[in-house]
C-alpha cells in the first residue's frame, strides 16, 4: 500500500487555465504536491499511471465531462478508492445528486472560498488515511487469526497422532495376549480358545474403528466451497458409521457465515464427536446450529449435547480438548460454555457474533 506524503498528492482537472493556476498556487503554498491537467483523458491517464491521494474535478469540460471521468475512475480497481471532489459553477440540486451518484465524495460550487476548499480537501484526506489504517488493522487481524488456526490445526494433528499411537499400541498388545492365550489352549480346550479368538476379533474391530476415525480427523479441512451445513452433516454421518448412533441434527442458518467461523465450528463439532465416541458411552447425541438475534446483534449459536456419563471438567479439561476449543473461539471473539457433571451427560454451547455482512 502506497504511503501518503506529508500533506497529500492532489490531481486538479479543469479546462480553464486561470482556475488551474489559482488552485495549484493555493495548494502548493499549503504544502500539497500538485499535478494539473486540462481535460478528462489526461486525468484518466495521469490517475492510472500514478494514483493521487485526491482529485479536484471540474464538471463541464470538452470531450469527456467530469461525471464520466469519475465514473470511469470508479470502474478501475487501481483508482476506485481515490476520493473525487467536484468543482462546478452549477448550484442545481440535480447536478449535485448526479455528482454523488457517480462516486464523488464532495461538491464545491464556484466561485469558491479558499478556506472552504482547504477544509474539504483535508477532511477527505484525513478520512482516507483513517481508512488505510483500518485496512491495515483488519489485514493484521486476519493474519493473526490465520496463524492461530494454523497453530491449532498442527496441535490437533499432533494430539490425534499421539492418540493413534497410544490406542493402537494398547489394542495390539491386548490382541497379542488374546491370540497367545488362544494358541496355548487350542489343543486342550478348543471352546476356551474360541472365546479368546472372539475377544481378539472384537479388539481388532475396535482398533480399526479408532484408527479410521482418527485418520479422518487428520485430513485437511473440507473444501472451501462446501457449505457449513454439509460439513456438519458429513461429520454426523461419520459418527453414525463408527458408533451406530445417528445424531439429531437441526440447522437453521439465516445469515452467511465467514470461512474462519465455519472452520472453527467444524473443528469443534469434530473434536466433540470424537470424544463422545471414545469416552462418553452415550446413546443419544444432538447438534443444533442456528443464527439468532440478540440485543447486541446477530450471532451464530452451536449447541452439542449427549446423554453420556459426563465428567468432572475441572479434572479432565486436557483430555477433552476444551482448551483448544476455547482458544479457537476466543480468537474469533466468540464465547464457549460447557455444562457437564458425572452421570449427567455433556452440553457445549458456542456463540459467535455475526457482522452485518460476513467477510
Amino acid at each position: 500500500m502506497r504511503k501518503f506524503s506529508t500533506k497529500g498528492d492532489i490531481l486538479i482537472v479543469d479546462d480553464t487555465p486561470d482556475n488551474l493556476r489559482l488552485l495549484s498556487t493555493i495548494l502548493s503554498e499549503q504544502g500539497y504536491k500538485v499535478r494539473s491537467v486540462i481535460n478528462g483523458s489526461s486525468a484518466l491517464m495521469g490517475a492510472q499511471a500514478q494514483p493521487p491521494d485526491l482529485i479536484l474535478l471540474d464538471v463541464n469540460m470538452p470531450g469527456i465531462d467530469g461525471y464520466e471521468v469519475c465514473r470511469l475512475l470508479k470502474d478501475q480497481a487501481q483508482t476506485i478508492d481515490i476520493p473525487v471532489i467536484f468543482i462546478s459553477a452549477s448550484h442545481e440540486v440535480i447536478d449535485k445528486v448526479k455528482a454523488f451518484s457517480v462516486g464523488g465524495v464532495d461538491y464545491i460550487c464556484k466561485p469558491f472560498q479558499v478556506e472552504e476548499v482547504l477544509v474539504r480537501i483535508e477532511t477527505q484526506l484525513s478520512l482516507r488515511r483513517l481508512q488505510a489504517k483500518l485496512q491495515q488493522a483488519l489485514a493484521h487481524e486476519r493474519s493473526l487469526n490465520q496463524q492461530i488456526e494454523a497453530m491449532a490445526a498442527i496441535e490437533e494433528r499432533n494430539r490425534i497422532a499421539r492418540e493413534i499411537h497410544d490406542s493402537l499400541g494398547h489394542s495390539l498388545t491386548a490382541l497379542t495376549v488374546q491370540l497367545q492365550a488362544a494358541s496355548s489352549v487350542l489343543q486342550t480346550d478348543p471352546v476356551q480358545a474360541q472365546v479368546f479368538l472372539t475377544q481378539a476379533h472384537q479388539l481388532s474391530k475396535t482398533a480399526m474403528q479408532e484408527v479410521r476415525q482418527s485418520v479422518k480427523a487428520l485430513r485437511v479441512d473440507q473444501p472451501a466451497q462446501q457449505s457449513l451445513e454439509a460439513m456438519i452433516l458429513d461429520l454426523a454421518e461419520g459418527f453414525r458409521q463408527v458408533t451406530g448412533i445417528t445424531p439429531i441434527v437441526q440447522i437453521d442458518l439465516k445469515k452467511s457465515v465467514s470461512l474462519s467461523v465455519s472452520t472453527t465450528v467444524h473443528r469443534i463439532v469434530q473434536e466433540a464427536l470424537t470424544n463422545i465416541s471414545k469416552h462418553a458411552q452415550a446413546t443419544q447425541v444432538q447438534i443444533d446450529l442456528v443464527t439468532i438475534h440478540q440485543a447486541s446483534g446477530d450471532c451464530l449459536c452451536l449447541t452439542l449435547k449427549d446423554n453420556g456419563k459426563g465428567f468432572d471438567c475441572h479434572q479432565h479439561t486436557a483430555g477433552f480438548g476444551l482448551q483448544g476449543m476455547q482458544e479457537r473461539v476466543a480468537a474469533l471473539a466468540g464465547e464457549l460454555h460447557l455444562t457437564t457433571a458425572l452421570g449427567t451427560g455433556c452440553q457445549i454451547e458456542v456463540r459467535f457474533p455475526l457482522p452485518e455482512r460476513a467477510l
